[in-house]
C-alpha cells in the first residue's frame, strides 16, 4: 500500500495498515484512555498506558497482554529523505517548514502554553496534508505565517521562548 502507515510492535512484529483501515476501525472511546474494540468478531478491552506523540510510541495493554507499539508513517522517510531527523527538534527554539507548501491551518497563537505532542499547524505540500506537532512544552513566542501563506522549505514558521 503506497501511503500505508506501519505499526512495529514490541520491535518485533510489523503491520500495515492504510488511512481506510484506520477510520473503519470499529473502536469506541470509553474515556480515559480506554477503548473497547472489535476485531475479527472479538471483543478487546485496550488501554493506552503511555503515549510519546513526538516519536509516536506507545505503551497498550489489550486485555491482560502489554504491547509498545511504534508508528511509523510514509512522511517520515520523506522527512528523512530530505535531511531532518526528528531527534534533534527537542533542542530547538523554532519551528520551519521542511518542506515547500501552503500553511492551511493554524491552531496556535502567540503567548500560548503548548505542549509536547499539541498541534501547531497544518502545511499542505503534495497534495498531502502534514501536522506539524510541537516538539516540547514550550511559550509561543512568535508566529510568522499565517493561513493561506505560501512557504518554501526552511521557512521560518514559529519562535518558541
Amino acid at each position: 500500500m503506497k501511503n500505508s502507515s506501519k505499526a512495529l510492535v514490541n520491535n518485533i512484529q510489523e503491520y500495515s495498515f492504510s488511512p481506510k483501515e484506520v477510520e473503519q476501525l470499529d473502536a469506541i472511546d470509553q474515556g480515559n484512555d480506554h477503548y473497547h474494540l472489535i476485531h475479527k468478531n472479538k471483543s478487546l478491552q485496550v488501554k493506552v498506558i503511555e503515549r510519546d506523540f513526538f516519536n509516536r510510541t506507545y505503551s497498550i495493554r489489550i486485555n491482560a497482554h502489554v504491547y509498545t507499539v511504534k508508528i511509523h508513517r510514509p512522511l517520515d522517510d520523506l522527512i528523512k529523505k530530505m535531511g531532518y531527523t526528528t531527534g534533534s527538534s527537542k533542542i530547538i527554539d523554532s519551528i520551519k517548514a521542511p518542506m515547500p507548501g501552503i500553511i492551511v491551518g493554524l491552531k496556535v497563537e502567540k503567548g500560548q502554553a503548548v505542549k509536547e505532542g499539541d498541534t501547531l499547524l497544518i502545511l499542505e505540500a503534495m497534495k498531502m496534508e502534514n501536522t506539524i506537532l510541537c516538539p516540547k512544552n514550550t511559550v509561543i513566542k512568535e508566529i510568522y505565517v499565517t493561513v493561506g501563506d505560501t512557504v518554501d522549505k526552511n521557512k521560518l514558521l514559529i519562535d518558541f521562548e
